[in-house]
């Protein structure tokens, strides 16, 4: 089944990662994944984009005012290591690329 606002997040994010190439989406869990040569670094969920980050990446996303993707499991909260990318970022494609290049490079 289609989903408008899903799918709205999707273009949004490869609207202001562009700079980056071609990039891959699979849909997941009732969000979506960015791909970019095979590697996941994005994940959109609840109409935010969130990026992959761990260590000193993380903290310079924190200090940006991101925070990280919580959801429920098994009655009780679990964090993983995406970060909602900084509402500077979401106007702003180039700082949005600088960010994702940075979340590609801990990845690799």
């Amino acid at each position: 089944m289609p989903d408008p606002a899903l799918d709205a997040t999707i273009e949004q994010a490869r609207e202001l990662f562009h700079d980056l190439g071609p990039l891959g989406v699979r849909k997941m869990f009732g969000g979506a994944g960015l791909y970019r040569d095979g590697t996941i670094f994005c994940l959109i969920a609840f109409e935010e984009i969130f990026l992959k980050a761990s260590g000193a990446f993380a903290k310079e996303m924190a200090a940006l005012g991101s925070t990280p993707f919580v959801y429920e499991g098994k009655g009780k909260p679990v964090t993983m290591s995406y970060w909602r990318l900084p509402d500077s970022a979401l106007d702003d494609p180039d700082e949005a690329a600088a960010l994702a290049r940075r979340a590609l490079e801990a990845l690799r």
